[in-house]
């Protein structure tokens, strides 16, 4: 079962895909998230910490770790550079959108990100950010056939949907994306 997930991600094109912001799925059950992760303050230290912690909520796939700079950088202000890594995460036990954000904003917190502090401070040390770029549904559609025995019968089949707040993606994030949908879920 594990390899037909992996085939149809494989198979997605993210620009046919649904697109909605999360005020609208806060309440949708998630069985797999795309994540973009970034750190800019001790990224060495910080990004393997959540990979851990995210292992933990279910099966993980990682992309290439990228480091990008931070594109407020200027030359009269210059700021230190993120490093930035696409995680597939397929959880153990779905969850809704709502209950995974705080899940990632704990995790956040345990990396002692200061969002208070960063708005403040015109050069922001970001521990750990974890943002959702696309969520699996699981739909269930049933079917009533007459000339069955039994009247209804379950198909589930996954659902992808991209994160209308977060597309287009930026470049890295897309780079990491595509090397998830492409490299790691055609081994099966």
């Amino acid at each position: 079962m594990m390899h037909n997930m992996h085939k149809n991600l494989a198979d997605l094109s993210l620009e046919t895909l649904k697109k909605q912001t999360p005020e609208q799925l806060q309440t949708q059950s998630v069985t797999a998230v795309l994540l973009a992760l970034g750190s800019n303050y001790q990224a060495e230290h910080y990004l393997p910490l959540v990979r851990k912690d995210l292992a933990a909520l279910g099966e993980i796939q990682l992309s290439t770790a990228f480091e990008n700079p931070d594109f407020t950088s200027t030359e009269a202000q210059p700021k230190p550079d993120y490093t930035n890594q696409c995680v597939y995460l397929r959880l153990v036990e779905p969850m809704t959108l709502q209950q995974l954000q705080q899940v990632f904003k704990d995790l956040e917190g345990d990396c002692h990100r200061q969002r208070l502090t960063e708005a403040q401070t015109p050069i922001k040390k970001v521990t750990m950010d974890i943002d959702i770029l696309l969520i699996e549904t699981l739909l269930i559609e049933v079917v009533s056939d007459e000339n069955s025995l039994s009247k209804n019968k379950n198909f589930e089949e996954s659902n992808w949907i991209v994160m209308g707040d977060r597309y287009p993606f930026k470049a890295h994030e897309r780079a990491g994306v595509e090397e998830l949908i492409k490299g790691h879920f055609l081994k099966g």
